[in-house]
C-alpha cells in the first residue's frame, strides 16, 4: 500500500512479511518501474517514426496538424524533469527505497500514459494521411475528391474522440495484465492526471 503500512504481499504465489517482505516488495517495485520505463521508451521510438512532413498546400490540414502536435508533445514529455520536491530520504528498513520507488513509478506511469495517448492520436492521424494519399493518387485535391476527403476527415475526428483518458488507461492495463505484471501499486488515473497537471505548471 502507498501509505507505508505493513501488509502481506503476494508475488508468484509467495507471501512476504516484515523486513524481508519490504526488501522483496521493493525489488518488485523496481522491476515494475523498469517495465513501465521500457514501455515508455518503446512508445517514444514509435512516436519518433511519425512523419509530419507535408506540402505547403496541405500544411494546415487537420491530420498533419495532429501529427505535429503529437511530435511536439512527445518531446515535452521526454524533456520533463523528475519532480523531487517532496522526496525524503529518512527512514530505515527499506522505507526510503519504498518512497522513492513509489514516486518514480508514478512519474514513469504518468509519462507512459501520456506517450500512449500521443501514440494513439498519432496513429489515427497517420491513417488519415495514408487514406488521403490513396484518394488523391498524387493529384491536387479538387471538387471530385471532396466527398471522400471529407469522409476521411470525419473518420479522423471520430477516432480522436474515442481516445479518452479512460481508454488510454484501459489499453495499458490490459497489456499489463496479459503480460502478467505486478500491478498492486500502479497509480490510479486520478493520481497520474494530478501528477501531469503539477508537472505542466
Amino acid at each position: 500500500m502507498a501509505d507505508g503500512r505493513e501488509f502481506p504481499a503476494t508475488k508468484d504465489g509467495v507471501v512476504f512479511y516484515g523486513h524481508t517482505h519490504k526488501i522483496l516488495v521493493n525489488e518488485a517495485r523496481a522491476m515494475r518501474v523498469a517495465e513501465v520505463m521500457n514501455d515508455f521508451r518503446t512508445l517514444q521510438y514509435y512516436i519518433a517514426q511519425f512523419d509530419a512532413d507535408s506540402s505547403d498546400e496541405d500544411y494546415y490540414e487537420e491530420g498533419y496538424e495532429v501529427l505535429r502536435e503529437c511530435i511536439s508533445q512527445a518531446l515535452v514529455v521526454l524533456a520533463a524533469l523528475y519532480d523531487t520536491s517532496t522526496l525524503q530520504s529518512s527512514g530505515s528498513g527499506g522505507e526510503p527505497e519504498r518512497r522513492q520507488l513509489q514516486r518514480i513509478l508514478i512519474d514513469a506511469s504518468a509519462r507512459r500514459f501520456q506517450a500512449q495517448r500521443i501514440y494513439l492520436r498519432g496513429l489515427a492521424a497517420t491513417t488519415w494521411v495514408q487514406m488521403r494519399e490513396a484518394i488523391l493518387q498524387g493529384q491536387r485535391a479538387n471538387a471530385d475528391h471532396m466527398p471522400a476527403l471529407q469522409q476521411v476527415s470525419n473518420n479522423l475526428r471520430a477516432e480522436l474522440a474515442t481516445i479518452t483518458n479512460e481508454r488510454v488507461l484501459n489499453d495499458l492495463r490490459t497489456k499489463d495484465w496479459q503480460a502478467g505484471h505486478w500491478l498492486d501499486e500502479d497509480p490510479s488515473l486520478q493520481t497520474m492526471l494530478q501528477w501531469i497537471r503539477r508537472a505542466q505548471r
